[in-house]
């Protein structure tokens, strides 16, 4: 079954690589690198030009010059860990203040790890010193809603990523209906910048295309970081952003920052080593102990060699492709200097394009027939090629069967949403049965008090456990489309957002019912503010903005459509959580004898006797709320009488 559905797939890595690298847009990004990098150490630190040239698009370039710098100058600096530990956004006041969706995300504790979202120090404190200087708060003004490509090399890649999430934190919190200007961060060489916590929220917030990572075979610095940052040679990534300064002047020849032969040979070792273990641990489904770097990929990572360009937009991918594209570089002839690994993507740019018109198949064209046995096989074997792994080196097998388990793993989005249709369709029983709940109780107490309150045991327990299966569904549903597999515009679409509506509108009231009759209220507080499920407060969302993203600004149409008869589901899904706030007020009303609170109280009573009378009036409630023994009924008797008494009381205060 496996064999046929790979035989109907198509490798599409290396045809996306050689898309982007046939494309003017590396060659541009370069250009501007490299023009940030010659700026020197007296600059803003960022370059632009403006958006009347290229198709409108804004370029904004980083040098890292400062960065490297601030730490060759340090005194204290001993290790990598004093330059590069992750520092955590949520408990750092200017990265908080920077990247407020990033450092309100709360840690996945089902990912293994609970740890929040960090970056490196290094990059961070340059950046919100940037942040923080008029020039850059000039810019951002001057890009705001245009078309930007945030671009940087080496260090500057990393402060390029930063300036990019700022950006799209800033765009997308100043307006949630608006759509966010399109953004592409492209970096070069650029070392690893969060951890996992960080990966996972970027996905999460649907940016994870918005960022382009350029990794030459040979280049060390986007693999450093896997290393423990007590391991880390400071001085060497340093010098190499240095080296790249001084080769954009005259005189770069009047200054060594070379290393030594022996030094990079115990360096590439050392990479390597701790790069194998990472993606080692991929392989085990849950590691007891994790690497020794907290440091991992996200975004597309475009690994790039003479032959041709690969992308990869999978983190599990981009680590065994970053390790088996390093390790295959013992091919004869093919290990170059630390420096020119790091620096040579100029050439790349533009000798990538040019070897692109002679690649018309693999190498390995001689390999055995079953390596061509579809065009799924040949597109991987032109994948591993045009990264740099050829036939002859070991780490082809590794690569292409991670190559294999990253499509299988992430399949197309609109494949991924076709297969949960068809989960859709199993799990209609489990609705249909909590249907049928809900109708036996109707004319009694309503499927709202009944499932408080247990009636019919036998019916409560399958109605309960159809409750748990329908939830399952939609938390798995949200996670995928947290982490990118479901298509972008998959809670605009109507299908689901429907579907989302008409399960919410049936179980939330049965999740309110079960917080009451377990007293969570009395312990946790009130269900709206701390009882609700993220999925809920989710679908709420998808719903009010349904008609912005189908192009109708106006839903008061759709608002005020009078109906003929009942609502088969009561449209304020909270309702029952108003209604047993109301009935705790009420109780607290009867024993009240402070006149100022007393006020208070029963002023908040008529507002939900306001509210709850129009839904009940324009019949936005089900039937079973208006039920002899429901909760809402049985407030209505009190409130009658609550009210009586409080104008008698009124009254006799009058006739005094």
């Amino acid at each position: 079954m496996e064999d046929a559905e790979e035989n109907s797939m198509f490798e599409t890595s290396h045809v996306l690589g050689a898309l982007l690298a046939s494309s003017p847009l590396l060659a541009r990004a370069w250009d501007r690198c490299a023009a940030a990098a010659a700026m020197g150490a007296a600059s803003s630190g960022f370059l632009h030009s403006g958006g009347d040239v290229d198709g409108g698009t804004v370029y904004v370039a980083f040098s890292g010059v400062q960065a490297a710098l601030s730490v060759a100058g340090a005194s204290a600096v001993t290790s990598g860990a004093d330059v590069f530990a992750p520092v955590e956004l949520r408990g750092d006041a200017a990265g908080a203040r920077v990247f407020p969706q990033l450092a309100a995300a709360e840690p996945d504790a089902g990912a293994g790890d609970g740890d929040s979202v960090a970056v490196q120090a290094l990059a961070l404190r340059c950046f919100v010193k940037l942040c923080g200087s008029p020039e850059f708060q000039m810019l951002l003004n001057q890009i705001k809603g245009k078309e930007v490509m945030f671009t940087g090399h080496s260090l500057g890649g990393a402060i390029a990523a930063l300036a990019a999430l700022h950006y799209l934190c800033i765009s997308s919190s100043s307006s949630a209906s608006a759509p966010v200007p399109p953004v592409l961060c492209v970096t070069f060489g650029s070392p690893l910048l969060g951890n996992e916590a960080l990966s996972r929220a970027i996905l999460r917030e649907r940016w994870g295309g918005s960022f382009c990572h350029v990794v030459s075979q040979h280049d060390v610095v986007p693999r450093l970081l896997f290393c423990p940052l007590d391991a880390v040679p400071v001085r060497i990534i340093v010098g190499m952003q240095l080296q790249q300064r001084l080769g954009c002047t005259r005189h770069a020849c009047a200054v060594s920052l070379r290393v030594a032969e022996s030094e990079q040979e115990a360096l590439r070792q050392l990479i390597q080593a701790h790069i194998r273990s990472v993606a080692m641990e991929q392989k085990l489904a849950a590691p007891e102990t994790r690497g020794g770097s907290p440091y991992r990929p996200f975004g597309t990572y475009v690994l790039c060699s003479l032959d041709g360009a690969a992308c990869v937009d999978s983190l599990t991918a981009a680590v065994q492709m970053l390790y088996a594209t390093f390790a295959a570089r013992c091919v004869p002839g093919s290990v170059t200097s630390l420096e020119a690994a790091h620096s040579c993507y100029g050439d790349l740019v533009l000798k990538m394009p040019q070897q692109l018109l002679f690649k018309r198949r693999p190498h390995t064209i001689d390999a055995p027939v079953m390596v061509f046995n579809s065009n799924y096989d040949a597109g991987i074997s032109l994948a591993l090629e045009a990264s740099g792994i050829h036939g002859e080196a070991t780490e082809g097998t590794t690569a292409r069967h991670w190559l294999k388990a990253s499509k299988r793993a992430g399949r197309s989005p609109s494949l991924n949403c076709a297969g949960l249709s068809t989960r859709l369709g199993k799990i209609t029983p489990s609705r249909a049965q909590i249907e049928w709940y809900k109708a036996s109780f109707d004319a009694d107490m309503g499927y709202y008090d009944a499932f408080k309150l247990q009636r019919s045991t036998k019916k409560f327990h399958h109605a309960n456990m159809c409750r748990h299966k329908l939830a399952q569904f939609w938390d798995g549903v949200l996670s995928m489309l947290d982490n990118s597999q479901l298509p972008h515009d998959f809670h605009r679409r109507a299908k689901w957002v429907n579907a989302a509506r008409f399960y919410q509108l049936l179980v939330e009231p049965l999740d309110i019912a079960d917080y009451h009759r377990n007293n969570l209220h009395r312990t946790r507080g009130s269900y709206i503010s701390h009882g609700r499920e993220r999925r809920y407060e989710l679908f709420d969302k998808w719903w009010k903005e349904r008609d912005a993203f189908a192009g109708k600004g106006d839903t008061s149409t759709t608002a005020n459509r009078s109906r003929s008869k009942y609502a088969g589901l009561t449209q304020d899904p909270c309702f029952w959580a108003r209604v047993e706030e109301a009935r705790e007020l009420t109780e607290r009303v009867k024993v009240e004898h402070d006149v100022a609170s007393l006020a208070m109280k029963l002023g908040s009573l008529r507002e939900f006797e306001h509210y709850s009378g129009e839904l009940v009036e324009s019949k936005e409630v089900s039937i079973d709320v208006l039920a002899p023994q429901s909760s809402y009924t049985l407030w209505v008797e009190e409130w009658k009488e609550l009210k009586l008494k409080d104008e008698i009381r009124t009254a006799s205060l009058f006739q005094l």
